[in-house]
């Protein structure tokens, strides 16, 4: 059990400045605390960012492929500690054991796919309009980058973000959600043994308005990296925009299942029970609205209620165990409000809909999968994110209705068509606005060699993983080399304008 000594500045575990704590819990039992950690504030964050500069000018030049061997090391410490990691993230965020293997899997993935930038190319080499000239554009590192993550990947969405900052040369403060701080302390302890180098990686653990803020408002820090909320990644966005530092933003999402009539049900019925139930609902991709067309509905809602009905909620490391619990219990009050809300707007609860309390339920914060009938694209249950398991079902007429509802929402994540018509799956990839398409396939299941994000709403445009994963912490920097024995300036568009055949003569 972590003590209280869970920050990590240049190199040593150490408390919060100020000595405060805060306690850990087990979602499924909440009498149950998986450690006492370090409740940062505003100096436990100057001390880091302090830390990170530091390291900054060393680690920046230590040679790409050295940088990458450690993601390499980090990659196989990972695969090693697994299932451990695995476990303790049933038990801090109540994912289900599968599904959380699934997400240290995502990590491995991310180190190894990171690690073979090490020897790539990071920039190009071009033509000059100009004779002897060498002209060349290549990434550099911005400086220190600030991390902060969610809990509902604790491992996969720091690795998303961590490796390729310290691939690029960038020195890091993490700060993770107060709700999975030990599976960060885990993630920092594996890189420290992997060789990481004191103050490149420095950890303050806490609560987003005291050590998050602290962090966004630190000077030395150059790049925000955050995922959360939309409504605080806005006004982190503002204040980065108001201090000129980058910012880079993965928000929330109002995912839709479109289900056409020439769909295969069965593989449809299955997906939406994933793309609604996985995590509990609590996904950024969850599928919370699915759009099914008129004259196959009837079905479709029978089979996908008896199936939701019938999923097995309970402790994460039962083997029979489908959905867990939700995160806390003021999340538990979030989901059932949204419920009622639905109910107030005239939709229709066809299964679920309440807080399950009884026997193993009692100490945990369980939520039955909840489908809606009768909801319309209007409704507020189809417009804001809910983060629980509850989706709704909106009937459509046709292809045309169904991308109309489907684009009708702010946020722009993930979107999702079953059909068995190529054209209609090639327009709904054309129309759909969203970062991610899929076709056949649930609105969650992304794989770390495509970049990921989204559109509206959902972000400020930046992507995480995929080739374009160093966007976002490192800047291009332009060189030009005049290696002409000529004493003559030549310069750029002036001299060369209308004089293409006559170069400019040498001595």
């Amino acid at each position: 059990m972590y003590d209280g000594r869970t920050n990590y500045i240049a190199g040593r575990w150490r408390a919060a400045s100020n000595g405060a704590t805060f306690p850990s819990l087990n979602p499924a039992n909440t009498e149950q605390m998986i450690g006492i950690f370090a409740r940062s504030g505003a100096e436990d964050v100057r001390q880091a960012v302090e830390a990170a500069e530091q390291a900054y000018p060393q680690w920046s030049r230590v040679p790409k492929p050295e940088r990458a061997a450690l993601l390499l090391r980090m990659g196989r410490l990972l695969e090693q500690n697994k299932e451990e990691l695995a476990r303790l993230m049933v038990l801090e965020m109540g994912k289900v054991l599968e599904e959380a293997q699934g997400d240290v899997q995502e990590a491995i993935d991310m180190a190894y796919y990171m690690a073979g930038f090490g020897r790539m190319p990071d920039g190009y080499v071009v033509p000059s309009e100009r004779t002897d000239i060498y002209c060349a554009a290549r990434r550099v590192p911005v400086g220190v980058v600030g991390v902060i993550t969610p809990w509902n990947f604790p491992i996969a969405i720091p690795s998303w973000k961590i490796f390729p900052a310290l691939l690029a040369g960038n020195t890091v403060v993490f700060k993770p959600s107060e709700e999975t701080p030990g599976l960060a302390c885990r993630f920092v302890e594996l890189l420290v043994e992997a060789g990481l180098p004191n103050g490149v990686l420095n950890l303050v653990t806490g609560y987003g308005l005291e050590a998050g803020t602290a962090l966004v408002e630190a000077s030395g820090v150059r790049v925000i990296s955050f995922t959360g909320s939309t409504a605080v990644g806005k006004q982190i966005a503002a204040r980065c925009g108001e201090q000129m530092k980058r910012v880079s933003c993965e928000l929330g999402g109002k995912n839709a299942i479109l289900v056409l009539d020439d769909a295969d049900l069965e593989l449809a019925c299955k997906g939406a029970l994933w793309g609604a139930f996985a995590t509990s609902g609590q996904r950024c991709t969850a599928a919370s609205r699915i759009l099914v067309q008129r004259n196959i509905k009837t079905r479709f809602l029978q089979a996908f209620v008896e199936r939701a009905a019938g999923l097995h909620v309970g402790f994460g490391l039962d083997p029979q165990v489908e959905v867990g619990p939700v995160i806390n219990r003021q999340q538990l009050r979030r989901v059932h409000e949204y419920v009622a809300i639905g109910q107030q707007e005239g939709a229709r609860v066809v299964t679920g809909g309440s807080v399950l309390t009884e026997g193993d339920y009692a100490k945990g914060c369980y939520y039955a999968p909840t489908v809606f009938d009768g909801a319309t694209p209007q409704m507020r249950i189809a417009q804001e994110e809910i983060f629980g398991p509850v989706t709704a079902i909106i009937e459509v007429s046709d292809l045309e209705e169904a991308l109309a509802a489907a684009n009708a929402t702010a946020y722009g994540l993930s979107l999702s068509i079953y059909t068995t018509d190529v054209r209609k799956a090639f327009r709904a990839m054309e129309q759909l606005e969203a970062g991610l398409v899929y076709v056949n396939l649930p609105t969650s299941g992304a794989e770390i060699q495509l970049p990921f994000g989204g559109m509206k709403h959902t972000g400020n445009g930046s992507r995480e993983a995929g080739w374009v994963a160093m966007d976002y912490c490192t800047e291009w920097k332009s060189v030009y080399v005049n290696y002409s024995q000529a004493s003559e300036l030549v310069r750029a568009q002036i001299d060369t304008a209308g004089k293409a055949s006559h170069p400019v003569e040498r001595q």
